[in-house]
């Protein structure tokens, strides 16, 4: 039997408004051990931004990043499930997507989680957990 996906999210995400900056979304990935944040419009859902992100996009286009807001940067087509979706749907998605995390929204599209290869690694059990070890490493800070 399938499992849900928020039988293995991350619950509350971290999440930002649109109008935060880099150095704010920086700083909450260094504090909490991340690579993303997920941005906001009232609440809603409305993209992501990763560590990648903000140094291809941000840094490396010689932005300010206590001037840029998230707006600049962030990924805003991205790819969701609902909590109640299954895993080998969130893994298909990644596959055709080529992403490594998925957001997870209610029905009117607010983050409740997210989701990551990680994750699906350690519940499938990978052998002997290679991929999983690897979400599982803290991060070098």
């Amino acid at each position: 039997m399938s499992r849900r996906v928020s039988d293995l999210m991350t619950a509350t995400p971290q999440t930002l408004p649109l109008e935060a900056t880099l150095d704010e979304a920086a700083r909450i990935m260094r504090d909490n051990g991340i690579g993303d944040v997920l941005v906001t419009l009232a609440g809603r859902l409305c993209g992501m931004v990763t560590d990648r992100d903000i140094v291809v996009r941000g840094v490396a286009e010689s932005r300010d990043p206590s001037l840029t807001p998230l707006s600049d940067v962030c990924t805003a087509e991205i790819t969701t499930l609902g909590p109640d979706d299954d895993t080998e749907t969130a893994a298909r998605l990644m596959r055709e997507q080529a992403v490594r995390r998925l957001p997870v929204v209610d029905a009117e599209h607010r983050p409740v989680g997210i989701v990551s290869i990680g994750d699906l690694a350690m519940a499938n059990g990978e052998a002997p957990g290679v991929l999983a070890a690897i979400s599982k490493a803290p991060p070098h800070l």
